[in-house]
C-alpha cells in the first residue's frame, strides 16, 4: 500500500511538473522557432538547395569548321540533358564569358577539323573553368560522352566501326590548373567567416544591452540613433578586417592559393560585404532584443543560407528556379562570386562593380531599418 502511495505521489508531482515545463515551453517562442523552425529549414536546404549534379551546363561553342562532320559533333553536343551549348564567334568572346563565370567550358571546333577528320586524327579543344574542380571533372566526361556518341554516330552511318577515336579531346583547365580543391573552398571561407564575425556576433550586441537595461540610459542622452549604430559598427569592423586579413595571409602562405585579381578590389568587397554582416546582426539583435533568440535567428537566415545557398558547396545553376531565386537576393551569393574571380581569375572591374554596387544597396536599405529599432521609445 505504502508503494502504491509512492508511485501516484510520483506520477502527481512528475505531471504537475511536465505541465509547468510545457507551458513555460509554449510561452518562450524562441525556443519553440529553434525546435520547431530550424529543422524545417534544414529539410528544406538540404532537400532542395543542396545538389551535386550537373545538369543544363552552359558551354560556349566556337566553330571555326562548319562542315558536315562538325555540324555533327554539334549535334551531338546539342543532345545531351546535361549540356547547354551556346553559339559564340570568337574565342576572344567565348574566354570573357568563361572568366565572368557566365559559361563552365569552352569548345572549339578548328577550322582545319574536316580535313584532320578524313586523316583520322581531328582534335576538338575543351577548356574548362577549373574553379570548381568536380564540377569540371563532371563536365568534361560529359562532353567526351556526347563527342563520342556523334563520332559513333557518324562512323555507323558511314559503316565504319563506331569506335569515336577518329577525334580527340584535347582538355586544358583554366583558373585551377592542378584540380586543387583548397583553391575552390579557401576563398569561400572568407565569405564565410565575414558573416560569423559580422552578422552572427554584432546581433548579441543590442540584444545584449536590452536584457540588462542599459540602452534605456541611452535614450535619454542626446545620442541620435545613426550614431548608435556606427559606434556600435567601429570596433566589429576593426575585427573583421584583421580576420579578413589573416584569410588572405592563409590562403598564400599556408594553403598555395593564388591571388590572381587586384588587392584592392578584394578589399574593396570585402569590406561592403562586412559591413552589410554587421547591418544584418545589428538589425536582428534589435528586432529580438533577446540574446538566445537573436543568435538563432542569425544563424538561419545569415549564417545557414551563406553556407548552403551563396555557392560555396556547389554551382547555383544545379538547384530549382525558386531556390535560385533565393539564392540571388543573399548579399552573400554576390560576395561569393565576385571573390571567387578576384581569387583564381583575376579581376573584372565591371563584375567589381555591379556587385559592389549590389552590396552598397544592401547597406542603405539596413541602415535605415536598423535606425528603426533604434528608436528612442520604451515598449
Amino acid at each position: 500500500m505504502s508503494d502504491d502511495r509512492t508511485e501516484s505521489a510520483f506520477l502527481t508531482r512528475l505531471t504537475a511538473l511536465v505541465r509547468k515545463e510545457t507551458r513555460q515551453m509554449l510561452r518562450d517562442r524562441s525556443n519553440l522557432m529553434v525546435g520547431l523552425l530550424l529543422p524545417v529549414a534544414l529539410i528544406l536546404l538540404f532537400g532542395f538547395g543542396l545538389s551535386f549534379d550537373v545538369k543544363n551546363a552552359p558551354v560556349a561553342l566556337v566553330m571555326q569548321d562548319r562542315s558536315a562532320g562538325a555540324r555533327e559533333i554539334v549535334s551531338g553536343l546539342r543532345g545531351s540533358a546535361y549540356l547547354d551549348p551556346i553559339d559564340v564567334e570568337t574565342m576572344e568572346q567565348a574566354s570573357r564569358m568563361l572568366r565572368e563565370g557566365k559559361v563552365d567550358a569552352i569548345v572549339q571546333i578548328p577550322n582545319d577539323f574536316a580535313s584532320r577528320q578524313v586523316k583520322g586524327g581531328a582534335e576538338i579543344q575543351l577548356i574548362l573553368n577549373g574553379v570548381d574542380s568536380t564540377t569540371a571533372q563532371t563536365l568534361e566526361a560529359y562532353i567526351q560522352g556526347a563527342v563520342g556518341v556523334a563520332v559513333a554516330r557518324q562512323a555507323d552511318r558511314g559503316g565504319a566501326t563506331a569506335s569515336g577515336g577518329s577525334v580527340t579531346l584535347m582538355t586544358r583547365t583554366w583558373f585551377n590548373e592542378e584540380g586543387n580543391s583548397r583553391w575552390y573552398l579557401v576563398p569561400g571561407l572568407v565569405v564565410l567567416i565575414m558573416t560569423l564575425v559580422g552578422a552572427f556576433l554584432s546581433s548579441l550586441l543590442i540584444a545584449r544591452e536590452w536584457e540588462r537595461g542599459t540602452l534605456e540610459a541611452l535614450f535619454v542622452t542626446p545620442v541620435r540613433p545613426l550614431e548608435l549604430v556606427l559606434a556600435k559598427l567601429a570596433p566589429y569592423i576593426v575585427i573583421g578586417l584583421i580576420d579578413l586579413t589573416m584569410c588572405l595571409l592563409a590562403a598564400v602562405f599556408l594553403f598555395d592559393v593564388p591571388i590572381r585579381g587586384s588587392m584592392l578590389a578584394i578589399i574593396l568587397v570585402s569590406f561592403l560585404y562586412l559591413l552589410v554582416s554587421l547591418l544584418v546582426g545589428l538589425l536582428i539583435s534589435g528586432v529580438t532584443r533577446n540574446q538566445f533568440a537573436a543568435s538563432q535567428v542569425a544563424l538561419l537566415t545569415s549564417f545557414m543560407p551563406a553556407l548552403m545557398l551563396s555557392g560555396f558547396v556547389f554551382d547555383l545553376r544545379n538547384i530549382p528556379v525558386a531556390v535560385q531565386v533565393v539564392a540571388q537576393i543573399l548579399p552573400a551569393t554576390h560576395f561569393m562570386g565576385v571573390i571567387k574571380t578576384l581569387f583564381l581569375a583575376g579581376t573584372d572591374w565591371g563584375m567589381v562593380a555591379s556587385n559592389s554596387l549590389i552590396l552598397m544597396g544592401y547597406i542603405a536599405i539596413l541602415t535605415i531599418l536598423t535606425r528603426r529599432t533604434l528608436r528612442k521609445r520604451l515598449d
